[in-house]
């Protein structure tokens, strides 16, 4: 049976993996909704619409590019910028380059919870919910949402240790640290015979199968 700490460690970077994909699905819809929104915007200005259309619709048909001036640049750059956040932060839980994140983006660093960065996700997820999207965009902003919450949760249980925690080099270090002081205690009584019968035989103590040659 596994110890506790054990558990949590695989809690943890099971919650971590669920939040890549889950930026994964986020950023490669936002593609999608972009590439649509720019079909949509193409048709509408090449006849797909009728002259009444700027006054009937708040919106470009089947896109979620509002019916206004720079909506168009808006809409895009909106999608832009969460793409590019989804990039970040998935690096961010990669842990590539932590020295970046530390030094310029402390938040996102190795010395901060996850907290900030669920803030962050519920913050894309209701970007995206924002707009009537199709269902592959939903789901991926829901999901998104989802997790957010569930970091920000986390970060508030286990803080600036979270990331400490879930690393697997450190957790390699604290098995072998266990191990080593496991070989250290356990030493049997036969054993320790030995390494007395060889000391008083004038051997090295490292060296007790010597002994047993000349017998």
């Amino acid at each position: 049976m596994l110890p506790a700490k054990a558990y949590v460690f695989i809690s943890l970077n099971a919650i971590r993996a669920v939040s890549i994909i889950a930026l994964l699905l986020v950023f490669s819809s936002s593609i999608l909704v972009m590439v649509d929104d720019i079909e949509a915007v193409n048709a509408f200005v090449n006849g797909g619409s009728n002259s009444n259309s700027t006054t009937n619709y708040d919106y470009i048909q089947n896109s979620t590019v509002p019916n206004q001036p720079a909506g168009v640049f808006w809409a895009v750059l909106n999608r832009l910028l969460i793409i590019v956040q989804t990039v970040v932060l998935i690096l961010s839980e990669l842990g590539w380059p932590a020295a970046f994140f530390d030094h310029y983006f402390p938040v996102l660093g190795s010395n901060f919870g996850v907290g900030a960065l669920g803030v962050m996700q519920c913050l894309i997820g209701a970007s995206v919910l924002s707009h009537f999207v199709k269902v592959f965009p939903l789901v991926s902003g829901f999901f998104l949402f989802s997790i957010g919450c569930l970091n920000i949760l986390i970060g508030l249980i286990f803080r600036e240790h979270v990331k400490s925690t879930r690393s697997i080099l450190s957790f390699r270090d604290r098995a072998e640290d266990v191990l080593s002081s496991l070989d250290k205690i356990k030493e049997t009584p036969f054993s320790k015979y030995r390494t007395d019968r060889d000391a008083e035989m004038g051997l090295s103590v490292k060296e007790p199968d010597a002994a047993h040659t000349h017998t």
